[in-house]
């Protein structure tokens, strides 16, 4: 996928986007992030496998790309343990002859006081945020460097990974975090092979999580206030803002970009 020039300059630059052929394997395919991704890479012409736990949400997403002409596998696992995530990249490269882009939507947040969250929610905090995409990043990486031919991972991170919160984060900020540090290390570790890792860290979006949020009336309007004071945009995110950020780094056009954390935050971290 990667090369020294991207674009000769006499194509049109819309080909440096072109991901049509490639193999894409979603990691949390079914979140909303993973919805996005899984939907932009399909209709981009990739072949997509999906991965989630959530069997009918995933079923319902593969017969939606499906319908529309899209080469769709899917896997009904989380990355759990080093087998899930090698099984995720074998039922990829096995499909489609080969693994050409990662994207890992997956993560859990629990909220709660540092003194009184229990050990164990930190602990699942810090398996799905952390120790997932790495087990991902691990078989993926795998693959990639067998293969030859380089490849293009994107995780999942949050403008939280940046900032800290007062409302009960201290597990969720340490782990996306750390997420930007695995995506700075890999892209250190892998980028002689044309392996490129980066990573999208949003603001509020919306989602199953954070609907409560985005409703005209109720308890979320002060915390919507609060965090639009903070935009300046002046708006929250829909999971769509993210598809041309998404589309940059797991295309060509994103060749010479490996280490990042691409903040896609309506301007909350530029003041």
């Amino acid at each position: 996928m990667s090369g020294a020039l991207a674009w000769d300059g006499a194509s049109h630059p819309s080909t440096l986007f072109d991901v049509s052929g490639h193999s894409a394997l979603v990691v949390g395919a079914t979140g909303a992030f993973g919805q996005m991704a899984s939907r932009v890479l399909a209709a981009a012409g990739a072949r997509v496998t999906l991965t989630g736990a959530n069997e009918g949400k995933l079923s319902s997403l593969a017969q939606e790309l499906t319908s529309k002409g899209a080469e769709v596998e899917t896997v009904a696992l989380r990355p759990t343990s080093a087998a899930d995530a090698e099984a995720m990249v074998a039922a990829a490269a096995g499909r489609f002859g080969r693994l050409d882009i990662v994207v890992v939507a997956s993560g859990l947040n629990k909220v709660g006081a540092t003194v009184d969250q229990p050990v164990e929610d930190w602990d699942a905090v810090m398996d799905a945020n952390v120790r997932g995409p790495w087990l991902v990043c691990r078989a993926a990486g795998a693959q990639l460097l067998a293969q030859g031919g380089g490849g293009k991972i994107v995780l999942l991170s949050s403008t939280r990974g940046k900032l800290g919160h007062p409302a009960g984060y201290s597990a969720y900020c340490p782990s996306k975090a750390a997420v930007d540090l695995l995506a700075k290390t890999l892209a250190t570790e892998w980028g002689a092979k044309g392996i490129n890792v980066n990573a999208i860290a949003p603001t509020v979006f919306r989602s199953d999580l954070t609907g409560w949020m985005y409703a005209a009336e109720g308890p979320g309007q002060k915390t919507r206030e609060a965090m639009l004071s903070r935009i300046p945009l002046g708006r929250l995110a829909e999971p769509e803002d993210f598809a041309g950020a998404l589309l940059y780094l797991v295309s060509r056009a994103s060749d010479f970009c490996t280490g990042q954390i691409l903040y896609v935050d309506g301007g909350y971290t530029a003041g």
